[in-house]
């Protein structure tokens, strides 16, 4: 496999794996046109490149007793290396915040929150405000998530 390029059959291979990580090789490599051996070999390559970063399950939310999704958006007074260091350990402590992203826009940074409800999501902001040095927070709840897909786009490769 050349390392800038993926060929079709990488590209079959990474989107079986995203729909089931846990397909048996030889169905996988019937699926993509491969014996076994050439299709781990693929694999294995793939994952020392970092492509596949990792094999996981994707719970749902609602079951686990975390029905409610938040998006906590915060701004912050200065951008200092201190200061990023600080919130990247808080919001690598608390397993409730799930997806961090610096954006740009009207905030510096979006956090994707799950919690049991409205009032624990409550509990849980009123404890990182004393963590968190910022200017200010604005928290947008979920209603309903119309699409959510973990598998990536691959026809831009």
């Amino acid at each position: 496999m050349n390392k800038e390029r993926m060929d079709q059959i990488d590209k079959k291979i990474l989107k079986e794996l995203q729909k089931n990580s846990t397909i048996p090789l030889s169905e996988l490599s019937r699926k993509v046109g491969l014996t076994n051996t050439p299709c781990w070999n693929r694999i294995k390559k793939l994952e020392e490149l970092k492509v596949i970063l990792s094999k996981t399950i994707i719970l749902d939310n609602k079951k686990i007793n975390l029905s409610t999704t938040v998006f906590l958006y915060i701004s912050i007074p200065n951008h200092t290396p201190e200061w990023l260091k600080n919130f990247v350990t808080i919001v690598n402590k608390y397993d409730e915040i799930i997806e961090v992203h610096r954006v740009a826009g009207s905030s510096d940074y979006q956090l994707k929150i799950l919690s049991k409800s409205i009032e624990e999501y409550d509990k849980f902001q009123q404890k990182i405000i004393k963590e968190i040095e910022c200017t200010n927070m604005n928290s947008q709840i979920s209603l309903e998530t119309i699409k959510k897909n973990n598998n990536f786009p691959l026809d831009y490769i």
